[in-house]
């Protein structure tokens, strides 16, 4: 399948250090329904990258072939010096200790208090079984969040900000170099999805992390993104800053701005 020709691929990656994320001509198909079409991607050490896209815009899929829950009809995908769609489930799952995932809907284990949810993760990825080390890292990402009160608080008893807030310290658990933020202030009233954004720039700044956000909120892009990737038809048709974006008026993205 031949790439398109109008695909814009921002001009300055050279300008920032390491690429530790790179999809080029990536393409999926869903039977007759195209879904990527010649999609690509650079995401480079400690930035944070948003993709900006209406609902049902390929913004989950590219990322599900980005991780390996989806194999991409053609194309190459390189996460951290891996060549993804060619790792074995062993690589696949030294590739996945290394990215966290912030879930849109948290999923928080509801049987399980805040501590236990938190601490699953040691337990299974890591081993950790030793009681001190466990209330000392479960402590830490509570901390980090702003939430070291909810430690034996129920899911059922949180606020939807406060479940974003575990969900993403459960993922900071196992320290991270890349965080994948799936529509991060979803159902959020705006002073609380702005203490969200505030947190992932707060993530980026301890961690070190490179972030990719998955939004089709344009006040979470302002807030958050170092860089902008617009998803639209199935392939990155703009890039570049929110200011540039912003400036570039192009149509795909009049109607984000204009809300």
């Amino acid at each position: 399948m031949r790439p398109q020709t109008d695909t814009i691929i921002d001009s300055k990656p050279d300008t920032r250090g390491k690429v530790v994320v790179e999809m080029q001509h990536v393409h999926k198909s869903f039977g007759d329904r195209d879904v990527l079409t010649d999609f690509n991607l650079q995401l480079f050490e400690r930035e944070n990258l948003v993709i900006l896209g209406k609902s049902g815009s390929g913004k989950s899929v590219a990322i599900k072939i980005m991780v390996g829950l989806l194999k991409p009809d053609s194309g190459s995908i390189n996460v951290l010096g891996y060549d993804v769609p060619n790792l074995s489930n062993k690589e696949l799952n030294e590739l996945r200790l290394q990215i966290g995932f912030s879930f849109q809907l948290s999923a928080l284990y509801d049987s399980m208090s805040v501590r236990e949810n938190l601490e699953f993760p040691l337990k299974r990825n890591l081993g950790i079984y030793d009681r001190q080390q466990l209330n000392e890292k479960v402590m830490s990402a509570l901390q980090d969040v702003g939430l070291e009160s909810a430690r034996d608080m129920n899911p059922a008893e949180l606020s939807g900000g406060m479940k974003k807030r575990i969900g993403i310290a459960r993922t900071l658990i196992l320290n991270p170099k890349i965080m994948l933020y799936d529509e991060p202030t979803a159902g959020l009233d705006p002073v609380t999805s702005g203490e969200i954004n505030e947190l992932i720039l707060r993530v980026r700044d301890k961690y070190n992390t490179s972030s990719i956000i998955i939004t089709h909120d344009i006040s979470c892009a302002r807030q958050t993104s170092d860089r902008i990737v617009g998803l639209f038809d199935g392939r990155n048709k703009v890039g570049g800053t929110f200011d540039e974006l912003k400036k570039q008026n192009a149509p795909d993205l009049q109607p984000f701005f204009n809300y």
